[in-house]
């Protein structure tokens, strides 16, 4: 199968996750990823082998509003096999952070998986030091235990949309 290339007419990256919430680690990678690509669509998949802490609705929303001022990035709801979601939004190149080993080894196999099954390719960014211990585990956990997280989500994100 011909691999896409991610120089080759409009460089569309796709960030896809659960987002279960988006954190400033998200942020950050699609951010840093804003000057590589020409557009950023982040997929947002509903798991269903995971109960949500926030809607699909409520997800969408909330990372709307994060990128409301930045009209490259467009967030869309993920259903399906990533190489299909990634053809049926027009990516070249698949969008993934790396926080530690064990993302990496795991995104590793996956960005091979994904280039045999659609010939697109991965892009990898790092997550900068300052939010690798960030996951949204850690956010739905301290909203458990009725914490404060707010610290490890965006800048003025709609924090009303949290939960059901």
């Amino acid at each position: 199968m011909k691999t896409s290339q991610c120089i080759n007419g409009k460089r569309v990256a796709m960030f896809q996750g659960s987002f279960d919430p988006f954190t400033r680690g998200h942020e950050s990678i699609v951010r840093r990823a804003l000057p590589l690509f020409d557009e950023i669509v982040v997929a947002v998949v509903s798991n269903i082998a995971k109960k949500p802490f926030m809607s699909l609705d409520n997800r969408l929303e909330f990372i709307k509003q994060v990128f409301k001022d930045e009209p490259r990035v467009r967030v869309v709801a993920s259903d399906g096999l990533t190489v299909d979601v990634a053809r049926e939004v027009g990516a070249t190149c698949l969008l993934r952070g790396v926080r530690m080993i064990q993302d990496f080894e795991n995104e590793m196999h996956m960005a091979e998986i994904n280039r045999r099954l659609g010939g697109i390719e991965t892009v990898l960014l790092y997550t900068l030091p300052e939010f690798s211990h960030i996951s949204s585990t850690i956010v739905r956990e301290l909203y458990n235990y009725h914490q404060d997280a707010s610290e490890y989500l965006p800048e003025g994100a709609p924090l009303s949309l949290l939960g059901k």
